[in-house]
């Protein structure tokens, strides 16, 4: 655990799906909740919000873009959300961290993570005074650590390592926000969610070196890095062995994401894939035993060009 750093500062159903678990038990066999978890990839422009509700709490995994503050409150509005139990920011980044002034004054956070990277930007500096002001518990997390979500959900923390925040800050390092990306897998009996973050594949490689197999497969994948084409590389593909991939992006986003070649990967492996610019929030429901997907609109595999 490290001390905060004060001193720097469905939706509509119109598509879905239902899968099962080709490679048996994804995660701990742990029996099934009495009530299903729920995951939404929320429709927050090209940034980053997931949303993630088990019977006892109320999870949102990074928080979206500047601009994009209002989309995210009429999106936690619409789902009902009032108290948001754990407050998890994957890296400092705008599209990433940009909506925690919006979470923080209209929602009740009860407890603040993130990945411990530090940056001085003035958003940085402005979430950690918040978090102070509002004397909120606060942690940061790394490889090896797990977090309950209640009713047998599980948050198993998967990067970054110390070794990985202690070189970004040696003198004269390159400050790699996005390399050091909190990446956890989301585990409900048999079901498991791999959420990437930005990683890209120096990321990637980095987790195949350090967890077996079994400790990264999953039937759905969160592209890591909005589909960037130094994510999602082929062989985190084969190993992750996910059933469906959804990356989050914004419509006609200046970055023309998701990357031609990312989708080429998913199609050669026989991964299906959502994109919230296309398929608006992206929901996964799951009583850990079997998972369906839907979506607010679009089919699946939409590989039109941006």
């Amino acid at each position: 655990m490290r001390l905060l750093p004060f001193f720097l500062l469905l939706a509509f159903l119109i598509t879905g799906c239902a899968g099962s678990f080709p490679f048996g038990a994804a995660g701990p066999e742990t029996p099934p909740p009495a009530e299903p978890l729920t995951v939404k990839v929320l429709d927050v422009g090209q940034g980053e919000a997931i949303l993630i509700r088990t019977p006892e709490q109320t999870v949102l995994l990074d928080t979206g873009d500047t601009s994009e503050r209002q989309k995210l409150r009429a999106a936690l509005n619409k789902e009902g959300v009032r108290t948001i139990d754990k407050l998890i920011v994957s890296h400092p980044h705008r599209d990433h961290l940009g909506g925690a002034e919006t979470v923080f004054r209209y929602f009740q956070v009860k407890s603040v993570y993130d990945n411990g990277q530090i940056t001085t930007s003035k958003l940085y500096r402005d979430y950690l005074k918040t978090i102070q002001r509002k004397d909120l518990p606060y942690h940061s997390l790394k490889d090896g650590d797990t977090l309950d979500f209640g009713g047998g959900v599980t948050f198993h923390v998967l990067g970054p390592t110390e070794a990985m925040l202690a070189e970004s800050e040696a003198p004269g390092a390159k400050r790699d926000l996005n390399r050091n990306s909190l990446i956890a897998r989301l585990t409900v009996g048999g079901f498991a969610m791999l959420l990437t973050a930005d990683a890209g594949e120096e990321a990637e490689i980095g987790l195949l070196e350090r967890h077996p197999a079994e400790a990264l497969r999953c039937q759905v994948l969160k592209a890591g890095h909005h589909g960037s084409k130094t994510a999602s590389s082929a062989s985190f593909l084969r190993e992750t062995a996910p059933e469906w991939a959804v990356i989050s992006c914004g419509a006609a986003n200046e970055y023309h994401l998701p990357h031609p070649s990312t989708r080429q990967r998913f199609e050669a492996q026989d991964i299906a894939f959502y994109r919230t610019d296309r398929n608006g929030t992206i929901t996964v429901v799951t009583d850990g035993r079997t998972y369906t997907m839907t979506t607010e609109r679009g089919a699946a595999n939409d590989a039109t060009e941006n």
